[in-house]
């Protein structure tokens, strides 16, 4: 008898499921709307071109080797990657208690922050400490705490779905009525194009309720085409003081997915605080990945510190995103043209690679068996993979979805 027979086969992970679904169907005009990565309008993958340049720099670089990198990481890497999201004149870098993780990809980064939390914040009672999550959310958040040992994560209001945009009032209640010393996940990119600003008062909850901030920047550049622009509410958190954590992907903006770069870049009260985390943040490396490789981080860390390929990167990143913008308004175009019931602004109000689409699991299981066409149960769709070729057949699809499926 084996030693495993009492194992029992785990549910497939949902949006590789969906990915291979899509690969073994045969239909002609089939749509991947699932995938968490950039397309081109071919829907091929693109290589980004300053990251081809880079490749070709590294490769005739004579003085590198395949020596192991610093537990923490490359740490020019670690260092760019932190001013990217704070900025160059970050308050917190210019006083030293500023201090970056490299990690494997975005998960990495939060899968380090979660066990650092777990061992070392909120005293003995760390795992019954509520960890909240925005509902919905990326269905790995959920798991990465709780295989952290964390026993209680909660969802807190995000997403309207009769609104069909950002629940700021939900949102807000949520954090009123947060325990203190709880922990905050928060998407670094919001649903709607709100005027952050104009909130700033309404983020001192933060600080009344004592939360703890763990931002998630997996699409830096995405949002709006401005790197600046879309780390605006981490940069704000930093002004007011507050220690966090930040979990940073270069996946999407730098085209890496199969390279696993990230950061986690954390924020202390001093540099004492810092040095004390670093160290414990050392050990927690050592015994996960032990050393993290360098083919990526160095692709991003030589990018990031010169200032003419930053430059051209920043165009490509802007390439991309225009990409994403005008695919959000031909949709919404299509979509009212046909005369769609519902309002379909969220389509444009919404930003970033994905958007949340309205669609209820009935409707996405019709658009699935009846179209062809894959997304997530819960409606979110990839703007990359709509293109030229596909954008009507998928607008009159969302159509007889809508008015045939209730």
């Amino acid at each position: 008898m084996s030693v495993f027979c009492d194992v029992q086969q785990a549910a497939p992970v949902a949006v590789f499921k969906l990915t291979q679904d899509f690969s073994n169907d045969e239909f002609p005009n089939k749509v991947n709307l699932g995938v968490g990565a950039y397309r081109t309008n071919e829907g091929k993958p693109w290589v980004l071109p300053v990251v081809k340049k880079v490749e070709k720099l590294i490769v005739h670089d004579d003085r590198l080797n395949h020596e192991y990198l610093p537990i923490l990481g490359l740490p020019e890497f670690r260092s760019c990657s932190s001013k990217i999201v704070l900025g160059d004149d970050s308050p917190a870098i210019r006083e030293d208690r500023v201090g970056g993780v490299q990690c494997l990809g975005g998960t990495g980064a939060l899968k380090i922050g979660a066990e650092f939390l777990r061992r070392f914040y909120n005293g003995n009672n760390n795992t019954k400490t509520p960890v909240y999550v925005s509902a919905p959310t990326w269905e790995n958040h959920n798991a990465l705490f709780n295989s952290a040992g964390f026993e209680d994560v909660r969802p807190y209001k995000y997403w309207d779905a009769e609104k069909r945009g950002l629940d700021l009032s939900g949102f807000l209640r949520d954090l009123e009525s947060a325990p203190s010393l709880s922990y905050m996940l928060v998407p670094i990119i919001p649903l709607e194009r709100t005027p952050h600003r104009s909130n700033g008062s309404k983020y001192a909850l933060f600080i009344q309720r004592k939360l703890f901030v763990f931002f998630d920047s997996a699409y830096q550049g995405f949002a709006s085409g401005n790197l600046d622009k879309d780390a605006w509410a981490v940069r704000y958190f930093v002004s007011m003081g507050i220690e966090m954590f930040c979990a940073q992907s270069f996946s999407k903006n730098f085209g890496l997915y199969n390279e696993r770069v990230g950061n986690l870049t954390i924020v202390a009260r001093d540099a004492d605080n810092l040095k004390r985390v670093l160290s414990q943040m050392e050990k927690i490396v050592r015994t996960t990945w032990s050393n993290p490789p360098s083919q990526g981080a160095r692709i991003v860390a030589v990018t990031l510190n010169s200032p003419e390929l930053f430059s051209e990167w920043k165009d490509n990143v802007k390439t991309m995103a225009d990409r994403v913008l005008l695919m959000r308004a031909q949709l919404k175009a299509k979509l009212q043209s046909l005369g769609t019931p519902g309002t379909w602004d969220h389509i444009t109000d919404q930003i970033g690679m994905f958007s949340f689409t309205g669609l209820n699991s009935k409707q996405v299981e019709y658009m699935v068996k009846e179209k062809h066409i894959y997304l997530m149960a819960s409606g979110r769709i990839n703007m990359c993979g709509l293109t030229s070729k596909n954008i009507d057949y998928v607008a009159e699809s969302i159509y007889e979805a809508v008015t045939k499926v209730q």
